[in-house]
């Protein structure tokens, strides 16, 4: 019987894009506390290669930040460049790039008999700026790295994919129809991707995390006046059967997981990590 660790991802090298968000760094301290090599890809070159250099000292691990924009092509292309120089050859994927935007989310939850005079709190004042910019964001964000980033793992016919999906994916949350569609997309893509792969020796997966506080929804479910929960977020937190928000250390061990050895034969699926929400009705 083998030895059940994850010591195959040391000295492998993982690209993470956008990497220097509290998601992205948390995924990146569990890597590189087993040998991992990374690349946090980020828009901020500046944040990315801070954390970058806080982390390769913490863990004397050869990590780096690269500037790239995962919306253009040429830029991811231009990053790999820089990654290949200075990693070597990419072994791993992870698709972090995403996020919600105030320009793609409704006022209200619900449209009301009240609201039927002024449609702008309401899906009808949804400017498509911001609803392409989220879905941009999200979906193809996912899909041009994946172009770019596994073309050495067709090479050595063998690595690992993993996208950051959301619960949205399987239950649409109000007020953000954006985002939620594109998340949905990346679960159907995850799929797709990782049957065209199969046989080439490269594996797709998805986590879809539960509700985490980040930057990008910190506005929607916290008070900004007392600083506890928002309505919004206390709403969350009941139809929550653990009663509480994740942690970003919360989404370690199913990443890794994913990303080893140890899931060699798992392609395709979305796991979530949502302390219950998708499993209760409400009742």
């Amino acid at each position: 019987m083998k030895k059940i660790s994850f010591d195959d991802l040391n000295g492998k090298v993982c690209v993470i894009t956008g990497g220097a968000g509290v998601i992205g760094v948390s995924i990146i301290r569990a890597l590189a506390s087993v040998g991992t090599k990374v690349a946090i890809v980020d828009i901020n070159e500046e944040l990315a290669q801070k954390v970058a250099a806080e982390l390769a000292k913490e863990f004397n691990v050869n990590i780096i930040g690269v500037k790239a924009n995962v919306l253009d092509k040429e830029s991811l292309e231009s990053a790999k460049t820089v990654i290949n120089e200075k990693l070597g050859p990419i072994d791993l994927l992870i698709n972090g790039a995403g996020g919600n935007s105030p320009q793609a989310t409704t006022q209200v939850e619900q449209i009301e008999e009240s609201d039927l005079s002024n449609l702008e709190k309401t899906f009808y004042g949804l400017q498509m700026e911001g609803f392409d910019k989220v879905f941009a964001l999200n979906f193809k964000g996912t899909v041009l790295p994946s172009m770019v980033f596994t073309k050495d793992m067709l090479e050595k016919k063998s690595g690992a994919v993993l996208n950051i999906s959301s619960m949205n994916s399987y239950h649409p949350l109000t007020k953000i129809p954006a985002y939620s569609a594109a998340k949905a997309s990346v679960n159907n893509f995850t799929e797709w991707l990782a049957v065209h792969l199969a046989k080439v020796g490269i594996r797709v997966n998805s986590i879809a995390p539960g509700f985490f506080i980040t930057n990008q929804n910190r506005f929607l479910v916290l008070d900004e006046k007392t600083g506890g929960y928002s309505a919004r977020g206390n709403k969350i937190v009941t139809n929550t059967p653990m009663g509480k928000f994740g942690d970003p250390d919360d989404l370690q061990g199913a990443a890794l997981y994913l990303l080893s050895d140890l899931s060699s034969f798992v392609t395709g699926i979305v796991i979530p990590i949502d302390g219950g929400f998708n499993a209760y009705s409400g009742v």
